[in-house]
């Protein structure tokens, strides 16, 4: 079973930037795709980006330029830089595995 910790949500000015990380555990394999998703109140969950195990990326055309993934697979490890922060990026970001969701990290952008 795997297991996924997500630390790196806070409360940011708009232009601020916050680093999500994910750590995945309990995976006999190494794992395929790590996707980053978020849902803002009254909204549908969204991919936000994705990173293969070979370092293939892809973005939501609303963060490109932004918002950089990336992984360390050795530790089983995803990351989602954020720069340029803007408020409609408030939402809660879930971090996911082929099977496993996170539980959720709370980003706030606000003055």
């Amino acid at each position: 079973q795997v297991r996924i910790v997500e630390s790196g949500g806070g409360l940011v000015q708009p232009g601020g930037s916050l680093r999500l990380s994910c750590a995945a555990s309990g995976s006999s394999r190494s794992i395929s795709a790590m996707d980053w998703y978020r849902q803002a109140p009254g909204k549908l969950r969204e991919l936000v980006a994705s990173i293969t195990s070979g370092g293939s990326t892809m973005y939501v055309d609303s963060v490109k330029g932004r918002f950089t993934i990336s992984r360390d697979n050795v530790k089983n490890t995803v990351y989602l830089q954020m720069n340029d922060l803007k408020p409609e990026d408030t939402a809660i970001y879930y971090c996911h595995v082929p099977g496993t969701w996170g539980q959720g990290t709370q980003v706030t952008v606000s003055s």
